[in-house]
């Protein structure tokens, strides 16, 4: 999918009036209907399969939140068909409105900024459930994962669950990101997909769970590993390219420690420092050439780099500055290139973008953000780095070190985590102080 682009001044940009607030739109059954036929096609030739369970005990007419893992653009060809017709509102991000506004929310979509602290979401998640008396569907991913497992969820969804108290649907998919997974510059491979929607929470149930339990439920029903259901269901993708891309994720060499050296072609990903390489084999296994493959499994890598982004956080040697071409967004009708700049990030210093020959200051904390946008191939445009506030987004595509995407994300999502884990320390201590003052 494409995505309109103009280029403006910073100061034109910035003078553009943001669109006016509006409710969510009721969904119309013409606009459900089409959706879902238009859909079909894709999923026709997907070999699509689907299954419910305990959906009966959802009424017909009864509103739920339904969440759903979000590993390509077929999740939302997936949604519309298996919901139908089932009254829904869903939750997209702000950028998919871009040149599509009238048409997103004749469909019954509603935008949100990602990654910030969004009242007026929630008070539209409400009225979607409350005035328009539909079932809310939402990505709490946020984006799409980049190595076939969960993202990391806001800590804040299970409070957000019993506070609505409605309902609780999970919509899980296999094999969509495997079709066309978010390292592989789309070319999509050809792999079956199938989902399950299945009933998890009553009313009732949430009410007398506590939030721990919660997010037990939420950590054990909406987990998934794309590449360890591969192995287990023998789904063999045996296209000449499937390997390409993967070094957007797997940035750094297990054998020499060096990152930003790794490259994918084919069916192979190697390190152009020390020459070490590993072929993607037809069944999703990481199988080196020669010697030792130190990781077989591709979220088994992932998860070691981001056990050395902690490392590097806690021993304060993480951080980067880079140059970068800069876009923005601050309405729906295109993404405006603004100029050049410099974007850099650390745990204290969060976020600063700067550039438009001195015009253009950001920054955004690292309290702030849970996740962030870090993106090969964005919009068919290049490897970008997003953030923003309520008042715009901005996008960095970094012209230089472009291995600080694929590390960016992680880094935001430990320092977030070593953030809260520093304030539970802090507040123990105060408590312990007060205890031992009494």
């Amino acid at each position: 999918m494409k995505i309109k682009t103009i280029a403006k001044s910073y100061d034109e940009v910035m003078a553009i009036k943001p669109p006016k607030h509006e409710r969510p739109k009721k969904t119309n059954i013409f606009w459900q209907t089409l959706t879902k036929i238009i859909s079909q096609p894709a999923l026709f030739s997907t070999h699509f399969t689907h299954k419910e369970i305990g959906m009966e005990r959802l009424g017909k007419d009864e509103q739920a939140l339904i969440l759903m893992n979000h590993t390509g653009f077929t999740d939302f060809e997936i949604a519309y068909s298996m919901l139908y017709p089932r009254k829904f509102n869903t939750v997209a991000a702000f950028e998919t409105f871009m040149g599509l506004e009238w048409l997103m929310k004749s469909i019954g979509c509603f935008a949100t900024r990602k990654y910030i602290a969004d009242l007026q979401l929630i008070r539209d998640i409400k009225h979607c459930l409350e005035k328009n008396k539909s079932s809310v569907l939402m990505f709490p991913e946020a984006v799409y994962t980049l190595d076939g497992t969960c993202v990391t969820l806001p800590s804040t969804l299970a409070r957000f669950i019993k506070m609505l108290g409605v309902p609780l649907c999970i919509l899980k998919t296999n094999g969509v990101y495997l079709h066309n997974p978010a390292y592989g510059y789309l070319k999509p491979r050809d792999v079956p997909i199938h989902a399950e929607l299945c009933y998890v929470l009553s009313p009732e149930e949430i009410k007398a769970m506590s939030v721990e339990d919660i997010e037990a439920v939420l950590e054990r029903d909406f987990s998934f590993d794309d590449f360890r259901w591969q192995k287990e269901n023998g789904i063999v993708i045996d296209e000449p390219f499937r390997a390409e891309g993967l070094h957007n994720i797997l940035y750094k060499c297990p054998h020499c420690g060096k990152e930003g050296e790794m490259h994918s072609e084919g069916i192979h990903l190697s390190c152009c420092a020390c020459g070490k390489t590993w072929e993607l084999t037809e069944l999703g296994y990481l199988k080196a050439t020669e010697g030792e493959d130190y990781f077989d499994h591709v979220p088994d890598w992932y998860r070691w780099e981001r056990e050395c982004v902690r490392r590097e956080v806690l021993e304060g040697s993480y951080g980067f500055d880079v140059p970068c071409d800069i876009m923005m967004i601050v309405d729906t009708k295109a993404l405006y290139k603004v100029g050049s700049g410099r974007l850099s990030h650390s745990k204290d210093g969060g976020f600063h973008l700067t550039g438009c020959d001195g015009k253009l200051d950001y920054h955004q904390s690292s309290r702030s953000m849970y996740t962030c946008e870090a993106t090969p191939y964005w919009y068919q445009i290049d490897d970008v780095i997003g953030m923003g506030d309520s008042e715009a987004l901005y996008f960095a595509f970094p012209t230089e070190h472009r291995e600080v995407v694929g590390k960016v994300k992680l880094a935001v999502e430990e320092i977030f985590k070593i953030l809260e884990e520093e304030e539970r320390v802090s507040m123990l201590e105060r408590e312990a102080a007060k205890k031992a003052d009494q």
